[in-house]
């Protein structure tokens, strides 16, 4: 192999591995609004330059904007403007699962709702509910639900993640210390048989677990195109969770093995 194949050669290598982690980098900044960069040279583990080059790249594609020592997401301002959620992907699959979680929830109960487009579908479905008690670190949630005027919503405080419309932090993570709930509908950005429960960033994950901790029963909401996915970080093993609301796009076999580790699930028809 000559000079010239060589060096192309590792030049489309470097290209096949960092178009992953572009992915991942984009997916971290959809969820958390905005990042520095030595925190993503940290949490991917390569240098600052090279987290510079790919934020260069995201920015031309028209993803994001570059700042002095990090980047921010684009859509931040119109989505907080309309009361938006970043991902509307598989909107028919979320509205079912939302209605199949809405339908096992009764008058006067204690719930906790997570941040995110499926939990919200589930939010819209419980407004003729009477006497609800409802914990949620959602701003829009929050918004929907305060205006029954039988439910009593309760919010924790922390820091305002924009992409989600969601509180976060060390505050939120303590306000749940306190709570008891007899079910959380909890979020997701991948679940899988091995890898587990998987998020795009680590912001979120001690809050997660404040809300599992805090709840009777967990039953994590994820449309069929999240199963099988994982996603940068993870929160923990199937065990956290005791029953999968999703839709008929999960395969058999797939169904059956989440129930043979003993997590119930739920499919819409």
């Amino acid at each position: 192999m000559d000079a010239k194949t060589e060096n192309d050669s590792a030049e489309s290598m470097i290209g096949l591995l960092s178009e992953p982690r572009r992915r991942r980098i984009l997916e971290w900044l959809q969820e958390e609004g905005s990042a520095r960069v030595r925190e993503l040279a940290t949490a991917f583990h390569v240098s600052e330059a090279t987290i510079r080059q790919d934020l260069e790249r995201l920015e031309n594609e028209g993803f994001i904007t570059r700042e002095h020592g990090g980047a921010y997401l684009n859509s931040v301002a119109p989505q907080i403007g309309t009361m938006t959620l970043h991902h509307q992907e598989n909107m028919d699959k979320k509205r079912k699962i939302g209605a199949l979680a809405a339908s096992l929830v009764k008058d006067g109960e204690t719930l906790i709702l997570d941040a995110g487009t499926t939990t919200t579908e589930i939010a819209m479905r419980l407004t003729n509910r009477r006497n609800l008690t409802l914990i949620t670190n959602a701003l829009n949630i929050a918004i929907i639900l305060g205006a029954v005027p039988t439910f009593a919503v309760h919010m924790p405080g922390g820091q305002f993640k924009s992409p989600t419309l969601s509180l976060s932090g060390d505050k939120s993570v303590e306000y749940f210390s306190n709570i008891f709930a007899g079910k959380l509908f909890l979020a997701t950005a991948g679940v899988d048989l091995e890898a587990g429960l998987t998020y795009p960033s680590f912001a979120d994950l001690q809050l997660k677990e404040a809300m599992i901790k805090a709840a009777a029963h967990v039953y994590l909401v994820a449309d069929s195109t999240k199963i099988g996915r994982s996603s940068f970080t993870r929160l923990g093993s199937l065990d956290v969770i005791q029953s999968l609301i999703t839709d008929e796009g999960i395969p058999d076999r797939v169904a059956r093995e989440f129930e043979r580790r003993g997590v119930e699930v739920l499919i819409t028809s």
